[in-house]
């Protein structure tokens, strides 16, 4: 695991190609689009306006899981940190996400980087030394976990 800092958008690494991981929650609002209201995922689906019904449907076929999604510009990837919008980050599914992100990840190419930010840290409220140390057992140069 590789921490940096910059921009989840715009942050480039040497590899041929980049993966952009958002976090995420499993609450589906009755129109059945996913609630992705703040952070990186309110970003993604501010960028991506079709998201957050995408990620509604996988939300209720396959559950709270690591999903990959193709967009115009490349992959990206939700990585569920709580299950309810208004809960804090819960350290249990950032783990269940990181075995899931690193299975994911091993049907890409090794040149392939995956850029997340700091999980559950911002508005899922723990602290970056307490979530590090889940990411690094799981998370090898392949990841690289950003800080603006």
């Amino acid at each position: 695991m590789l921490e940096v800092k910059g921009d989840l958008w715009t942050y480039q690494p040497k590899a041929s190609s980049v993966v952009r991981v958002i976090t995420t929650n499993g609450f589906v609002k009755n129109n059945g689009e996913a609630v992705m209201g703040r952070g990186c995922a309110r970003e993604a689906a501010k960028l991506y306006p079709e998201l957050p019904s995408l990620l509604g449907v996988w939300l209720n076929t396959r559950g709270n899981k690591v999903c990959k999604f193709t967009m115009p510009d490349g992959d990206l990837v939700s990585f569920p940190v709580k299950h309810h919008w208004y809960q804090d980050a819960d350290p249990a599914i950032i783990e269940q996400s990181c075995q899931e992100l690193v299975a994911l990840a091993g049907m890409y190419p090794h040149t392939v980087v995956f850029v997340i930010p700091r999980p559950g840290c911002g508005n899922g409220k723990l602290k970056w030394e307490d979530v590090k140390p889940i990411l690094e057992r799981y998370f090898d140069e392949r990841f690289h976990v950003i800080t603006w």
